[in-house]
C-alpha cells in the first residue's frame, strides 16, 4: 500500500479489498500513495480514468431493472433483511407482483454479487438474515461513486469527488467489521497474536435489538471474545455502556457460555492512549487496525 497508515489501509480495503489489478492500475496511474481524494479523481473521475467504466462493465452490464435496485439499495443499507429489501423494491415499482426473494435467489447463485448472512449459532433455515454486496468494490461504486461520476456532466469535478469521498466514509464503517474479521482469521490461520480462533468470526443479531458486530469463539480454551466497531475511537467509548448490555443479552440468550472466559474488545482504526485508557476503564480491551496488521508481514 505504500503507507502503513491504518486509515490508508482501511481506505484501500474499502475501494479494492485484496484485488492485485486495481493496486496495478493505481501504480500505473502513479497514484498508489497519492491523497484520497487525488486518487479518486485520477482513477474515476477524468475521461481517460482507468476505473471509470469498470463496474459497468465487470459487474452490471448484465443487470437491469430491479436487480440494480436491490443491489444499490443493499450497497447503501448493508444488513438489511429481506423484509426491508422487498418494501423497497415495491415501493420503488410500484408493483405488488415483484418477487424479490427470486431477485436474492439469482443475484447470490448466478451472479455472486450479494451474500446472505446469518447470525452466529443461527440454524441454516432461520429468517434472521441479513444480505450484503459481496465484493468491496462494486459497494463502493454503488453506495458512494456511481451517481457521482454521472453527474460529470453538470457539475464541477472537484466537487463531485468530495461529495464521494465524504459518502466512501460512510461505506467504511462496514469495512472496518470485515477487514476485522479478516485479519482475525488471517491471524489465528498464521498463529499470530493473542486469539486463535476454532471457528469463523461473524455476527450476532436477534429480533429484541441485540446487535454485535463481531463474535470469536475458541473452544480449545474456552474463551469467547465480543467486538464492536466503530471508524471513530470517539463514538466506541461513547458506545460503551449500550453495548455492555447487547453483551449481557447474549449471554442470556447463550447460557452456554457462562464457564468461557470472556472478553470484550472495542475495534476502530487508530487509537491513542487516551482512547485505550477510557475503554480499559469500562473493561474493554482496545484494538486498532496498527495491531490487528502487526506481525503479519
Amino acid at each position: 500500500h505504500t503507507d502503513g497508515a491504518p486509515e490508508r489501509l482501511l481506505f484501500l480495503w474499502t475501494l479494492f479489498e485484496g484485488v492485485p489489478k486495481f493496486y496495478r492500475d493505481c501504480f500505473e496511474q502513479g497514484v498508489l500513495a497519492a491523497d484520497r481524494r487525488t486518487l479518486l479523481k485520477k482513477m474515476f473521475f477524468e475521461s481517460s480514468s482507468p476505473l471509470r467504466t469498470e463496474a459497468d462493465n465487470w459487474f452490471l452490464k448484465e443487470l437491469h431493472g430491479r436487480y440494480d435496485v436491490v443491489l444499490k439499495y443493499v450497497a447503501k443499507n448493508p444488513g438489511k433483511m429481506n423484509g426491508d429489501i422487498e418494501a423497497h423494491v415495491r415501493e420503488t415499482s410500484r408493483d405488488e407482483k415483484e418477487q424479490v426473494a427470486g431477485y436474492l435467489k439469482i443475484l447470490i447463485a448466478r451472479f455472486g454479487l450479494l451474500e446472505k448472512k446469518l447470525p452466529v449459532f443461527a440454524k441454516p433455515g432461520a429468517r434472521r438474515a441479513r444480505y450484503f454486496l459481496s465484493d468491496n468494490f462494486l459497494t463502493a461504486w454503488l453506495a458512494a461513486l456511481a451517481a457521482q461520476i454521472s453527474a460529470l456532466s453538470v457539475q464541477p469535478a472537484d466537487k463531485l469527488v468530495e461529495t464521494a469521498n465524504l459518502r466512501l466514509v460512510d461505506v467504511e464503517g462496514h469495512a472496518l467489521e470485515r477487514l476485522v474479521a479478516h485479519l482475525y482469521e488471517e491471524r489465528s490461520r498464521k498463529r499470530v497474536g493473542d486469539f486463535t480462533l476454532t471457528q469463523r468470526i461473524d455476527g450476532y443479531w436477534n429480533s429484541h435489538e441485540t446487535e454485535i458486530d463481531l463474535v470469536a469463539i475458541d473452544d480449545e480454551n474456552k474463551r469467547i471474545r465480543f467486538g464492536t466497531c466503530k471508524r471513530s475511537p470517539q463514538k466506541l467509548i461513547a458506545d460503551v455502556k449500550n453495548f455492555s448490555e447487547h453483551v449481557e443479552r447474549f449471554n442470556d440468550a447463550f447460557p452456554r457460555f457462562a464457564s468461557y472466559k470472556q472478553e470484550v474488545v472495542g475495534f476502530t482504526v487508530r487509537a491513542d492512549d487516551d482512547v485505550r485508557a477510557a475503554l480499559a476503564e469500562h473493561g474493554l480491551l482496545c484494538q486498532d487496525l496498527v495491531d490487528l496488521t502487526a506481525g503479519l508481514g
